[in-house]
């Protein structure tokens, strides 16, 4: 009975050589190396070392490619800050210079230069001005000395015929400088162009003007009295109103002048000024750049 059960119950007993290795790992083997000499495990880690070196080269290439790229953009970006400092500092310095030699040149040239030439000027200026006046009043007077000639002549001698008489003539003669009367107009006519009117059929008129140079000044001043007054008081109207003129335009000359001189004198001091805020920044600049 017994050995018919024995018979009947299954035996663990294995028939063969199992061809599988098991490769569970007991609590004692954990720190064995177990897998060293394992074809399949040597091709793995093979295969492993073989991707991990080539992904690290690859990794090693970009990085080294990358850190080229990044010195390259590096380099080219600090010639350009080099660049555009350089730029920057040559162009603050070139306007720098130019608003210094701009303030120097016209405060310390073009002003004082300026300021004789306008001087200078203005000296010429008030040596014509009465030479001007005199020579107005003088014109003015021969003018009104010759009408008052030849209404004396047609009063003593109607119908008579009157010379056109040239002012320019006798202001040119050279005896006319100071001022004038009508005693020196007749006196001059009498002398330098009676013959020359007589000649050409004036012949009343040059004895009305023969008759007027016959008095002495005592006389003739008394004799012609209302005409000599007239004569007088054409030259001192036209000294006063040629006087009034040159008034207005030597006032309008002095403050051009002075105008001149200040807006000159501003333009330097602006210059000057901006020269010197262009180089404290520029120096203060430069000052932060040496302690970065």
């Amino acid at each position: 009975m017994v050995a018919l059960n024995s018979k009947n119950k299954p035996h663990t007993t294995p028939h063969h050589t199992p061809t599988t290795t098991s490769r569970v790992l007991s609590e004692c083997d954990l720190y064995i190396p177990n897998y060293d000499k394992d074809p399949d495990m040597k091709y793995v880690k093979k295969n492993f070392d073989r991707q991990t070196s080539k992904r690290f080269e690859e990794y090693d290439e970009r990085m080294t490619k990358n850190r080229k790229k990044c010195k390259e953009q590096r380099d080219k970006d600090i010639q350009d800050i080099i660049g555009k400092d350089k730029i920057q500092k040559s162009l603050a310095e070139r306007v720098e210079k130019g608003c210094l030699r701009c303030a120097c040149g016209l405060g310390g040239g073009v002003a004082p230069v300026w300021g004789l030439v306008s001087g200078l000027w203005y000296v010429k200026w008030s040596q014509y001005v009465p030479v001007a006046v005199t020579k107005a009043g003088i014109t003015e007077g021969i003018k009104e000395g010759l009408s008052q000639i030849m209404k004396l002549t047609t009063q003593w001698h109607p119908g008579a015929k009157t010379p056109p008489v040239d002012v320019t003539h006798i202001l040119s003669s050279g005896k006319f400088t100071n001022t004038v009367t009508l005693y020196d107009i007749v006196h001059h006519i009498n002398d330098s162009l009676y013959s020359t009117l007589d000649t050409q059929g004036y012949t009343q008129y040059c004895g009305a003007i023969s008759s007027m140079a016959s008095n002495n000044l005592s006389k003739f001043n008394r004799t012609y009295s209302t005409q000599l007054q007239l004569v007088s008081k054409a030259v001192t109207d036209a000294e006063i109103a040629e006087s009034t003129k040159l008034a207005a335009d030597t006032i309008i000359l002095t403050n051009t002048i002075i105008a001149s001189v200040v807006a000159i004198v501003v333009i330097a001091l602006v210059m000057l000024i901006i020269y010197l805020i262009l180089r404290y920044r520029r120096k203060k600049k430069n000052d932060e750049k040496t302690a970065i």
